[in-house]
């Protein structure tokens, strides 16, 4: 086991996925508990994450110096590495240069943490990997006894060592999947404390535990799911379908917020496939409603999702349901600040924009994995790809991609936007190689002209995103011809909007929606 110490960085559960990948078994520990919860345990090394705090602030996230005289091998990441440096005598200070993506690593010595076969030569010479940074604090001065074993151009110490306690701090995210390498170094880690990594795919019979605790999580109860026609809710719903059969009534709850041509789509796919039939509630009027002049994007975010819980409250009623399924994955929980030293980014409708007291208990059988790991399982279930490879889509739907008030007039405009959008990029075979790909409704305002009149329309902008995991992603480089195409279609075809820009950001610093 690798303990992994949890200072609230929005990819520490990524760490420990990526562990699991190698079949290491971890556990994620506040550091305020950890004495506490590793007394009766055994394990063979410490992993200290990233987070979002300064370690020279007051009441910044810290450990008992104490850990560092265990004799385990640690891995400090990030915020951890600024923590250990600070800790033991060394020096973190705010940079000089703020860092949110790319960064070239230079390797100085011989490390174990480094031994990457495919790179590294004969003679061992220094050579260089691509790491992904995102800090605004670095190490200044290594500890004493520390060495350092990597630089960047703008980071003096960006990976430290002492090699006789085993001991490493990095300042770049080996568990992102942008750290070229980044895999191998945390395989080598994990050699470093002694353990045997290999890789572990998840396979048949461990869906079919997933089942089985679902089942037994259940008993008798009636239950009820929330279908939205995305990866995560139908992979969740299918999942405790095989689990309890007809005690479970999946419900799409049609706020008015989704795509166009969803709710057909959606009967179609899982009455023909697995015989369930997704019980159908109108609430567009309630939601659009409830959702009248309100501009704030958390504001947004958690009506949207108590008027979500609020109608499915009536539904478990009539039905005498007991529990509510959800499609929450990981990211929806790191980014809700679903740990105790992170920070909300956004909440997400099933996570944190949930109301504080709820009449259902609820199943989230897919909380700990990833997008990708729960693709791996549709495919397990024999979920058509027309289900499992579907882009992701918000819960709160097309509230989020309108900047301002919702409307029906705005809706139907981004409705029309993102049909556009999809349809173009699936024409240029650009689908597959997208992790996702949105319109947004900016509320930005601009002149145009159209048939020689003036005209002051609306602005649409346009993202596309590769990624694996979505804690970290790239804007993707589609062609000229192929924005170009999408542009005078939006232009053409709604004549509400004059304007398309392209969004070129990575992520971090922006997330993928706007909202």
């Amino acid at each position: 086991m690798i303990i992994i110490v949890d200072f609230g960085s929005q990819t520490t559960h990524l760490i420990s996925r990526r562990l699991r990948e190698l079949s290491i078994e971890t556990k994620i520990i506040e550091p305020e508990k950890f004495f506490e919860e590793t007394k009766n345990l055994k394990y063979s090394g410490i992993i200290l994450s990233g987070g979002p705090g300064d370690v020279y602030e007051k009441g910044a996230p810290t450990i008992d110096i104490k850990v560092f005289n265990l004799g385990k091998p640690i891995l400090g990441i990030c915020y951890g590495q600024q923590l250990m440096a600070h800790l033991l005598g060394g020096q973190a200070r705010l940079g000089k240069k703020k860092e949110y993506g790319p960064a070239i690593l230079t390797l100085k010595d011989n490390s174990p943490l480094f031994t990457i076969p495919s790179i590294t030569t004969k003679d061992q010479r220094p050579t260089t990997i691509n790491v992904w940074m995102n800090h605004g604090v670095e190490v200044a001065k290594a500890p004493t006894g520390f060495s350092t074993i990597g630089v960047t151009n703008t980071i003096a110490h960006a990976a430290i060592s002492n090699e006789k306690l085993k001991q490493y701090g990095v300042q770049f995210h080996p568990e992102v999947v942008h750290t070229q390498f980044g895999m191998q170094i945390l395989k080598n880690f994990a050699t470093i404390c002694g353990l045997k990594p290999k890789v572990q795919p998840i396979t048949t019979g461990f869906v079919d535990k997933l089942v089985l605790d679902i089942r037994e999580s259940v008993k008798d109860a009636k239950v009820i799911g929330a279908m939205s026609g995305g990866v995560d809710s139908s992979i969740a719903c299918l999942l405790v379908h095989k689990a309890i059969g007809k005690k479970f009534t999946p419900i799409y709850i049609d706020s008015g917020l989704m795509r166009a041509g969803e709710t057909e789509e959606l009967k179609k796919v899982f009455k023909n496939n697995y015989k369930m039939d997704v019980k159908i509630v109108n609430a567009q009027d309630e939601f659009l409603k409830n959702l009248e002049g309100v501009t704030d994007p958390e504001l947004k975010r958690k009506i949207i999702g108590k008027t979500f819980i609020d109608v499915f409250e009536k539904e478990a009623k009539k039905l005498q349901a007991k529990f509510l399924v959800q499609g929450t994955i990981y990211p929806d929980v790191i980014e809700s600040a679903g740990t105790k030293h992170s920070k909300n980014i956004k909440s997400h409708h099933n996570v944190g924009g949930l109301p504080s007291k709820m009449n259902l208990a609820l199943l989230e059988p897919l909380r700990n994995f990833y997008k990708d790991e729960v693709r791996t399982i549709g495919k397990i279930l024999h979920l058509p790809q027309t289900i499992t490879h579907r882009h992701p889509f918000p819960g709160p739907g097309l509230a989020i991609r309108i900047i301002g008030a919702v409307t029906r007039e705005k809706l139907e405009i981004v409705k029309k936007a993102d049909k556009i959008v999809e349809e173009e990029i699936r024409k240029a075979g650009w689908y597959p190689k997208l992790w996702q790909e949105l319109a947004v409704l900016t509320g930005t305002k601009s002149v145009g002209v159209r048939g020689d009149n003036r005209a002051y329309g609306e602005t649409i902008a346009v993202r596309a995103v590769q990624a694996i995991d979505v804690m970290s992603g790239n804007f993707a480089h589609l062609p000229y011809e192929l924005l170009e195409k999408i542009s005078v279609r939006i232009v053409t075809e709604i004549k509400e909007v004059n304007r398309v820009v392209y969004d070129i950001t990575n992520k971090p610093p922006a997330t993928i929606e706007w909202e």
